[in-house]
């Protein structure tokens, strides 16, 4: 396990002090030149964390997260990024095929792999491009035969679909079986058993929650987060200093249940064990930005960093602790409403991105395969990523791109999103939080429409008192709704 001897915040000093981190948000300093070859990217992925949870989203939130606060400082903040669907699954399906979740045939990864064999991933298109690739933490996409095992290689995950090399979990860290897989081959076979977990003064699915299951021996999952992070800055040390460059895709496990802060960050946040945790989550970023300084490698990466969706943050939560998880945004994680899928993005590229910028630009995960093809100066195939659209140009300095019409979201295509206006096909959240569905009553409206340009927080449904712009956007979502060959059965 890491060495946390210090919070966050004198951690940050002695990495001032060090070299380790530097002053502009790991943004080194001379001119906006960029390298002939195509960047790095190292794409960050938060598990369950809101978009009101750093403070550079957040300016009232209660949890220190310096080092997300530093990538901001010195790139690019996205102010309306969303995560096509508002858990796990969809929203990783997304983001590494470019399509939406309501067209895969198969959707349930323990049936599975979710990506079809022959389609084209981030992965798999940077490879073709000459990118070394790896990726570090939780996959969730399916294997084939599921994620059971007795010690035998598991196919159809990560260095099946793009990968050269894959150290991570099969699932989020409260799904047993629990155990370590390199490749394809797990480290220790889930041979052991272990007894549900749960905490006091929490709901039950918060708190160092984990359902019970095999468990490899030796598997502790207070060491998984720690893990992946000194595995991640690995990786970067061993692919620095090829002439080629490197795609890092890092899906950590938190602030995802279990909720297991180290000891140095226990009692450091003002939101409890959870804020403990993203705090944690946040030292685990500035590991992985230390080990691209170190290597020379921070002016000529673009690094992103955001979050599969929303938190598992009640209103009892923001009540009893004073820290709203998203932000002024209305729901959590699996929702319809606008907390479940709206996300903190940062992008920071020293070479390129000008440091302290802010986009207003709606843009969804389907957009990282085309952005990241663009980074790479390459073309994609016709076909591919065929619901994502680069926002390459915005981060070289555009004010807005074309061509996105909608954005639609949840992996039943139950939202739909077009510049102001976002309609919910149905009423109530559709997730976690209550109500969740609401029947309609006669004569009443059957959905929700909301403009979020004058009400973000979603409080008032004008479903019934503009019918032109439901009609509309009603007509933009059908084509999502049809079923076809490629879509979910």
């Amino acid at each position: 396990m890491r060495a946390r001897p210090a919070p966050p915040l004198l951690l940050l000093l002695l990495g001032l002090v060090l070299g380790l981190v530097p002053a502009t948000g790991c943004a080194s300093t001379g001119p906006r030149t960029p390298r002939e070859s195509p960047p790095n990217i190292v794409f960050i992925l938060a598990d369950d964390m809101g978009y009101g949870d750093a403070r550079c989203f957040n300016p009232d939130a209660k949890i220190p997260t310096p080092h997300i606060d530093s990538l901001a400082r010195g790139g690019m903040r996205f102010t309306d990024a969303h995560a096509p669907g508002s858990w796990c699954v969809p929203s990783r399906y997304g983001l590494m095929t470019g399509r939406y979740p309501c067209r895969p045939r198969n959707f349930r990864p323990g049936a599975g792999p979710v990506i079809e064999a022959e389609r084209v991933t981030v992965a798999s298109f940077l490879r073709e491009q000459g990118y070394a690739t790896a990726m570090v933490g939780k996959w969730h996409l399916g294997f084939e035969g599921g994620s059971e095992t007795d010690g035998r290689e598991l196919h159809g995950g990560p260095v099946d679909r793009g990968f050269d090399h894959f150290f991570g979990i099969h699932a989020s860290l409260d799904i047993p079986p629990y155990y370590y897989i390199d490749g394809r081959t797990p480290l220790a076979p889930p041979t052991e058993r272990i007894g549900a977990s749960q905490t006091a003064g929490w709901t039950n699915i918060q708190g160092a929650f984990w359902r019970e299951g095999a468990i490899a021996p030796g598997f502790e999952h207070a060491e998984v987060l720690p893990r992946f992070g000194q595995r991640a800055a690995g990786y970067i040390e061993e692919l620095a200093p090829s002439e080629d460059p490197f795609f890092l895709y890092v899906a950590l496990a938190g602030p995802h249940t279990p909720w297991l802060p180290e000891n140095a960050f226990a009692g450091t946040s003002g939101a409890g064990l959870y804020g403990d945790f993203v705090a944690d989550v946040d030292a685990t970023v500035g590991e992985i930005l230390a080990a691209l300084e170190r290597t020379g490698e921070t002016r000529d990466t673009l690094v992103i960093f955001t979050s599969d969706n929303g938190p598992v943050w009640y209103p009892d939560d923001v009540e009893r602790f004073g820290h709203s998880a998203t932000g002024p945004y209305r729901g959590m994680k699996s929702d319809a409403w606008e907390g479940g899928h709206r996300m903190p993005f940062v992008a920071h590229w020293p070479a390129r991105i000008e440091a302290g910028a802010t986009s207003a630009q709606t843009i969804c995960f389907t957009d990282v395969l085309p952005t990241c093809a663009d980074a790479a100066r390459a073309e994609l195939p016709v076909g591919v990523a065929e619901d994502g659209h680069s926002f390459f140009p915005i981060l070289l300095g555009a004010s807005a791109v074309s061509g996105r019409e909608v954005t639609v979201l949840k992996a039943d295509a139950s939202v739909l999103r077009s510049g102001p206006w976002k309609l919910i096909t149905h009423l109530g959240s559709g997730g976690f939080s209550m109500p969740r569905r609401i029947d309609p009553n006669n004569g009443g409206p059957s959905g929700q429409l909301y403009h979020l340009r004058t009400d973000r927080g979603e409080t008032a449904n004008l479903w019934s008192e503009r019918p032109d712009v439901v009609a509309r956007l009603q007509g933009l979502l059908a084509p999502y709704l049809i079923p076809d060959p490629s879509r979910r059965k």
